[in-house]
């Protein structure tokens, strides 16, 4: 690739995803999980942010070699790999900002629940230390199930006396990001100019696109595409799970999604005004514990939990049904928490 082509890729994402860091304080970044199919790419969009000033990979094994290659790339953050429990103290002191996408992938025929009781484990043993030696930081819970590893993570923060619910944050941004993405196909409108809330959790039927909301908005759409838009972004992870025919799972666009999501965050924390992204937190706004809605972001995380707006008939029907699933989730996360 050209040098100028390079230049104008990253001032594209820059422009999509991240702004200018001048001025602006030092923010350490933390990935737990960084030697993966998801922290690979993630590690590198996190190098990329300039708000970053340290980025810091952890995983169980390969870290040092994702480290020295992402730490080739000429941008401002320092990189250092950690690898094994002895390091997992030194990754995580002074995070501003704790991205977790660390657990096993979906396989061919695996729902998010089937993840549960290998990433449960790995995601309750990093909580602990987090709580431990960094807890005041903001957490990005990715690893699958995220509609249980929320809760396991804030009963652990419970426990350990550190739970703050404005810091911890379930990343639902790949939900909206296909939200976008599919509606902009099917509208025939620009995706750069598209936004969709997606509230619920992060789990099939759970997903729910509020595409009453969409902008910019269309006449163009009937009640069938906007049933068969929702299906879609619900299955999104199987439409990838299954193309890629038991290799891998929706990896790239997830760190993506993580990436803008965590680029929110440094944005609030560092007082950019006005950063409102959807993710599942603690809330107040249906009657279970923990939802995805638009939330606005400042300097202790969570400012403000927004409502859901006015709902069409077909999303008020769809907030029903997912609150029985969501529960049961959310439930099962409490327990497995609660259990040792």
């Amino acid at each position: 690739m050209r040098p100028s082509a390079m230049r104008s890729a990253a001032q594209l994402l820059r422009r999509r995803s991240y702004s200018s860091a001048s001025g602006q304080p030092e923010r350490k970044v933390a990935i737990l999980g960084a030697a993966g199919g998801i922290g690979q790419p993630l590690a590198l969009l996190m190098k990329l942010n300039p708000l970053v000033s340290s980025l810091s990979l952890y995983d169980i094994a390969a870290t040092p070699g994702v480290a020295a290659d992402v730490s080739h790339i000429n941008s401002p953050a320092l990189v250092k790999g950690f690898m094994g429990d002895d390091q997992l103290a030194e990754a995580l002191e002074g995070a501003d900002l704790v991205i977790i996408p660390a657990g096993v992938p979906r396989k061919p025929g695996m729902t998010r629940d089937d993840l549960f009781n290998i990433n449960a484990g790995i995601v309750k043993n990093l909580c602990t230390a987090i709580a431990k030696y960094c807890p005041n930081a903001l957490i990005n819970m990715i690893s699958n199930p995220v509609n249980s590893t929320v809760p396991i993570a804030a009963e652990v923060f419970k426990k350990a006396g550190s739970y703050d619910e404005k810091k911890l944050f379930g990343v639902t941004t790949l939900d909206v990001v296909r939200a976008r993405t599919f509606y902009a196909g099917k509208a025939n409108v620009p995706v750069t100019g598209v936004n969709v809330p997606v509230v619920g959790g992060h789990a099939g039927i759970t997903i729910l696109p509020l595409f009453s909301q969409a902008t910019p908005s269309t006449n163009a759409l009937s009640s069938e595409d906007i049933k068969a838009l929702t299906k879609r972004t619900q299955e999104g992870g199987t439409e990838v799970v299954e193309a890629k025919a038991g290799k891998g799972s929706a990896t790239l666009s997830m760190a993506y999604a993580g990436a803008v999501f965590g680029d929110a965050c440094l944005k609030g924390l560092n007082g950019v005004p006005d950063i409102v992204e959807c993710s599942y937190v603690q809330s107040t706004i249906t009657e279970l514990p923990f939802f995805a809605s638009k939330v606005r972001l400042g300097k202790n995380g969570v400012e403000e939990v927004l409502g859901l707006g006015e709902l069409s008939a077909f999303e008020k029907e769809g907030l029903e049904s997912l609150k029985g699933e969501l529960k049961s989730s959310i439930d099962k996360g409490i327990a497995f928490a609660n259990a040792s």
